[in-house]
């Protein structure tokens, strides 16, 4: 069975790869399907911008397809970056900057609480489902590790001292938001009976 992952990030592509090893659905990324289209993600919530996605390749490909969408939520920033988390910097989507700003954001504040949230939105045989992964932690205030992409340098899961930068991809696609999200949309498939 063949389903298509709606993303053009390639970090993204083989993070989803790793959590599904051995996984018997052929993924293939935008990439495999020759499409390098930007789509315009106009949604106010991560659960919207994540079905953007998976839709615009469904009526396009006309096959089973899953996107997702993450964003970085921060306590004491009401919740943001969110929606916005990879344009927090602006429209030019830059890691270096949007961490940045948001350490800048950060600097007076004591609670430094936050949490990653993945929306994965599947159409399968034409229907909608969600699933939902999130992880806990809080921002450090300086950059730590070269491993991961994003946000990776400044977040600190929750129960571990490093950076998900430094801890590396083993432990990432075992803890993170994303494994959570995409563990239960594969459960999902696994079950699927048409």
């Amino acid at each position: 069975m063949k389903i298509i992952f709606a993303t053009g990030n390639q970090n993204k592509v083989e993070e989803v790869q790793d959590i599904l090893q051995g996984f018997q659905w052929e993924i293939n990324s935008l990439k495999d399907i020759g499409f390098y289209e930007d789509i315009e993600e106009t949604g106010s919530t991560m659960k919207e911008n994540a079905m953007i996605k998976a839709k615009h390749i469904y009526v396009r490909f006309h096959e089973n397809v899953f996107s997702e969408d993450t964003g970085l939520e921060v306590s004491a920033l009401d919740m943001a970056p969110g929606v916005k988390t990879a344009r927090y910097a602006g429209e030019h989507k830059n890691n270096e900057d949007n961490m940045k700003l948001l350490l800048e954001n950060l600097s007076d504040k004591k609670d430094r609480t936050a949490q990653f949230k993945t929306v994965a939105a599947l159409i399968l045989d034409g229907k909608e489902y969600y699933f939902e992964g999130i992880l806990k932690g809080s921002i450090h205030t300086e950059k730590r590790g070269n491993q991961g992409f994003g946000y990776d340098p400044i977040f600190i899961p929750d129960g571990y001292q490093q950076t998900l930068a430094e801890l590396g991809k083993s432990i990432k696609s075992h803890i993170s938001h994303r494994a959570k999200a995409i563990g239960l949309l594969a459960d999902f498939l696994k079950d699927y009976k048409k």
